[in-house]
């Protein structure tokens, strides 16, 4: 699907759609956005930097400034989330596994199992919480920038063998997912999920193994679009630095096995300036060539700013990066993360404050991920979850929108391969990837599922209530204020006045022309909110506008 159809598609041509032809001619750079700062500007900050935009979200930040709203998003103060903890039962858990002692309701992230079913619980255990945190994040950017990093980084938890690997591995992500970038990049090399991932615990000196030292440059680091590039030899020159690494199932950790290890010289290409690595030997040789490796890679110092920056253009602003966006955003972050000693936090508060991020062509531009959909529709709506204390209801409740993701192409915690979502590096389709004849359909038929019926389980149901939805706004009385209170949470582009009209028309008024044939109907149900005729009456009409509205193409831009 090509972008510029789809969003001329979406917008009547009398309200300016023509301007998304052009709208890589941005001339917009980094100096602080000064302009206004209403509902629409929060909406658009919020959408991007968290999943969804709840209406007590934006109300919050309408009260701070854009300087302000922006330096708390991007400094949360709330504590990291809670580990996962023990939904299933012992059935299948051989009586003398550690894991058999672990209480319903326990974390299980502490104790090593030695059954393969169990871990396979343990995995399905943290991708439902994962779920969890993003449903029930706190107002920060935290959750957005760990899922910006497991692209980066990206592994598979199937793949993985140790739930316990899984857990610490995104633990780590959400630790520094607003730190070093340098210091993230070690700490990945050795981090034992990536070891097992990537098949850095089978890199000996007598076999190396470039899987990881491949990555390492070409995907985390250094990309492919430099000329002159790394080699080949170098990919197996950093695989060499690299051997002796193991990891420690019981410990969950890893740690360097000198034996294992190449202590010869390691001289690279001059891409790297011919640099050299002395082999080392002994307990500390690891940890010594590995800082060796990680700063030689780094003194390519302005690809590897301009590799991250592009990524994280990408991710929070839009796809296409041409000459003026260059010049204009990406060399200069690009500085701003060398001078900060590779320091992430300044550059994203900085490109976020900027005139370009909050440009207008810069908004509705991106088609929602599954993410996005699912979980933004999860927290606009404010559909409630099972609580804690039925706790296998409510994992398998947030399970079931995992489910939907994965439906989507989209697997929490399982992306495709080692490069992350297509999504967000494949040209020239980027985003346009998501929407597909397979996926499109499961769109619409999620939005439909959870307001139409939900979703139960053991007598609980996860539903959209549209009378409540529509009882936050200021005047749900009045048809022509509702409808736009709505379309301001979940569309980021224009209506035209004609088509709200008929939507009022067809879905709020019944057919009628009159907006008192709705709010005699509201007041009515409002005076009586026990008559269960007058309830019904208001339920159906805002049941059949929301469904109505998410099934339009407007709702998959974000």
């Amino acid at each position: 699907m090509n972008r510029r159809n789809f969003l001329g598609s979406l917008t009547p041509k009398n309200t300016g759609a023509e301007k998304f032809k052009s709208a890589r001619e941005i001339t917009s750079g980094l100096n602080p956005y000064t302009g206004p700062w209403t509902k629409n500007e929060v909406t658009h900050l919020i959408k991007r930097t968290m999943f969804g935009a709840r209406k007590n979200d934006i109300d919050y930040f309408l009260t701070r400034t854009a300087s302000q709203a922006v330096d708390e998003l991007t400094n949360p103060s709330a504590p990291l989330p809670p580990p996962p903890l023990k939904n299933y039962d012992n059935s299948n858990t051989t009586p003398g596994d550690p894991d058999f002692a672990v209480g319903a309701g326990q974390t299980w992230i502490n104790t090593f199992t030695q059954d393969a079913f169990v871990d396979h619980y343990r995995k399905v255990s943290f991708r439902s919480w994962w779920i969890g945190n993003l449903i029930n994040q706190d107002r920060s950017i935290r959750e957005k920038m760990s899922l910006f990093w497991h692209n980066h980084f990206a592994t598979q938890s199937d793949e993985v063998e140790s739930a316990r690997y899984v857990y610490s591995h995104h633990r780590l992500l959400r630790e520094q997912c607003l730190g070093n970038f340098k210091a993230l990049v070690r700490a990945i090399t050795i981090d034992p999920a990536m070891l097992v991932y990537l098949n850095g615990r089978l890199n000996t000196k007598a076999a190396p193994d470039e899987n990881y030292s491949r990555e390492l440059q070409e995907l985390f680091t250094l990309g492919k679009e430099n000329n002159p590039n790394y080699t080949e030899e170098d990919v197996k020159t950093a695989a060499r630095v690299l051997t002796g690494w193991r990891v420690n199932e019981e410990t969950n950790s890893s740690y360097f096995d000198a034996a294992r290890h190449d202590t010869s010289d390691k001289v690279f290409s001059s891409f790297y300036n011919g640099a050299r690595i002395t082999g080392r030997t002994g307990a500390t040789a690891g940890e010594l060539e590995l800082d060796d490796l990680i700063n030689m890679i780094f003194s390519k110092s302005a690809e590897v700013s301009r590799f991250l920056v592009k990524k994280l253009y990408r991710w929070f602003i839009y796809y296409e990066i041409d000459s003026t966006t260059e010049a204009n955003i990406i060399e200069p972050l690009a500085l701003m993360l060398r001078n900060n000693n590779w320091n992430v936090q300044p550059v994203i508060n900085r490109l976020l404050k900027s005139e370009h991020f909050f440009d207008v062509l810069n908004q509705g531009c991106q088609i929602k991920s599954p993410l996005d959909l699912t979980i933004g529709y999860c927290r606009e709506y404010d559909l409630v979850f099972p609580t804690a204390s039925d706790l296998v209801t409510q994992y398998h409740q947030w399970n079931n929108i995992r489910w939907w993701g994965e439906e989507m192409q989209q697997a929490l915690a399982d992306p495709p391969d080692v490069s992350g979502w297509k999504a967000y590096y494949q040209a020239p389709g980027y985003y346009e990837i998501w929407v597909n004849s397979d996926t499109y359909p499961k769109r619409n038929k999620f939005t439909d599922v959870m307001i139409m019926a939900g979703y139960e389980k053991n007598g609980k149901t996860v539903i959209l209530d549209p009378v409540a939805f529509a009882k936050k706004f200021s005047n749900p009385a009045d048809p022509d204020i509702l409808i736009t209170d709505i379309l301001s949470i979940i569309y980021r582009v224009t209506v035209s006045a004609n088509t709200l009209n008929t939507i009022k028309k067809d879905l709020l008024l019944s057919g009628q022309d009159q907006n008192y044939y709705w709010t005699n109907t509201w007041n009515a149900y409002i005076a009586n909110p026990a008559d269960k005729s007058a309830y019904n009456a208001v339920f159906t009409r805002l049941q059949n506008l929301l469904k109505y509205l998410m099934n339009l193409a407007e709702y998959q831009l974000a």
